[in-house]
């Protein structure tokens, strides 16, 4: 039985490097969703303590820059490796990765991250006898970096993802999702009233679609305005399909699915009266808390959507458990956790819970269904597939004034349809958008 070497007191800077070699290669070869991984790599038994949040989110923003840059680190360092990487050197690759993001896509000084790759080689006993190698390796990384991109445009994309979304959307339309995945991304909220002053006061501009989309990175906690419940974190097109249901005071409505809880707002912001509906009374627990501090109230039931009962709706909203496959702009890991099976499992109960969220709602009433993905099968093809089930429901089509400057959003059947590389903007943190489907219906009276 191996014992775990003894904690030793690192030099600065490293335990974060260290946590992110290992949360990256968590991710990669174990399919690990990224907190899990950094919360799990944060707790090296090697650590003297916890990682402080400075090295947390230090450690958080290099493992997302690998992961969304991949590809081209992988090619990048093979060419630099003329013989490959040693066949012992179990660590050796991912503290090469995790440098070389740092020295090409992060603003940290060359000579930090260098120092920093020798130390970490050196404490990995499978790995510390090529120290002098990573020292040569990053050192050329550094010299060499306007030789780093590829004129492949899917060599940063999983090659099951690439080879889906030629076929669905065509080589030029994949090829523009792959370059909108390798961008940073800023970030996009919503707010209760004034979206122009807010964008003013949080350096930010108003989309078209409403949201306000910030120019900065400050620490969220940190901005004006949310302690005071005055927004809350949002996609922009995650906005959308909330406000595609048009609830109106005084009506019944149902959040399916409800967690975290931005909808839920959106909702309760109408003057509905809202019941939030999620498994999940972990999930449940932290939706409240938010909402109180937006200054919201919803009904909350901890129940599974696909069983869920009560007395009809006069709206439902269902945005259903997906692959998430639109949300990789934000969450890069989510290439390398999901896989092609997962889409028919996941569409599998994405169609048992339309069935019984059409069975909530009144004669006359709205049903929008929504998901984060960009695979037909979770989206077009579900709900072509609902209908030939329920002739009593029929689509009410989404009108583009409904949702801001995105025409090429919504297809022939009235549908939403965003893609990452929508909202097209010269300045590539400010562009881009989640991919979601929704579609809104209405049951027959």
């Amino acid at each position: 039985m191996k014992v775990a070497p003894p904690p030793v007191e690192l030099p600065p800077g490293l335990a974060c490097r260290l946590a992110a070699a290992a949360a990256l290669s968590d991710v990669v070869m174990n399919g690990r969703g990224l907190d899990e991984a950094l919360t799990s790599a944060a707790q090296h038994p090697r650590f003297t303590q916890p990682l402080e949040d400075r090295d947390r989110a230090l450690a958080r923003s290099i493992v997302v820059v690998s992961l969304r840059r991949l590809g081209t680190l992988r090619r990048f360092l093979g060419k630099l490796l003329d013989k490959g990487l040693p066949k012992k050197s179990v660590q050796l690759e991912w503290i090469l990765i995790v440098t070389a993001a740092q020295i090409l896509f992060l603003d940290v000084p060359d000579h930090a991250a260098v120092n920093a790759c020798v130390q970490a080689v050196r404490l990995d006993p499978a790995s510390q006898g090529f120290a002098a190698l990573a020292n040569a390796v990053a050192r050329n990384v550094a010299r060499q970096r306007d030789e780093h991109e590829s004129d492949d445009p899917f060599v940063d994309t999983p090659t099951w993802l690439a080879t889906r979304w030629r076929k669905t959307y065509g080589d030029e339309t994949a090829a523009a999702i792959a370059a909108a995945h390798r961008a940073e991304v800023s970030l996009d909220v919503s707010v209760k009233s004034d979206a122009a002053g807010w964008a003013e006061r949080l350096d930010g501009d108003v989309l078209a679609t409403g949201s306000v989309r910030l120019r900065g990175h400050v620490p969220v906690r940190d901005m004006p305005g949310y302690a005071e419940g005055e927004w809350w974190v949002q996609d922009a097109a995650a906005a959308l399909p909330a406000r595609l249901l048009k609830a109106e005071s005084g009506e019944r409505v149902a959040d399916l699915c409800a967690a975290p809880g931005g909808k839920t707002a959106q909702l309760c912001l109408t003057g509905a009266t809202v019941t939030a509906v999620d498994r999940s009374a972990e999930r449940l627990k932290r939706f409240a808390a938010n909402l109180e501090r937006l200054g919201f109230t919803a009904e909350t039931e901890v129940a599974d959507a696909t069983s869920y009962t009560a007395q009809p709706f006069d709206a439902v909203l269902l945005d259903a458990p997906c692959t998430a496959t639109g949300t990789m702009r934000r969450h890069p890991d989510v290439g390398w956790t999901k896989r092609a099976s997962d889409i028919t499992t996941l569409s599998a109960l994405q169609s048992r819970m339309l069935d019984r969220a059409a069975s909530l709602l009144r004669p006359g009433g709205r049903l929008v269904y929504c998901t984060c993905s960009i695979e037909p099968e979770e989206g077009e093809a579900q709900i072509a597939a609902l209908l030939r089930r329920n002739p009593d429901l029929v689509r009410s089509p989404i009108l583009a004034e409904e949702i801001g400057s995105l025409p090429d959003s919504i297809n022939a059947q009235g549908e939403l349809r965003t893609l990452p590389c929508h909202l097209a903007r010269l300045d590539p943190p400010m562009a881009g958008l989640d991919g979601f489907f929704a579609v809104r219906l209405i049951r027959r009276a």
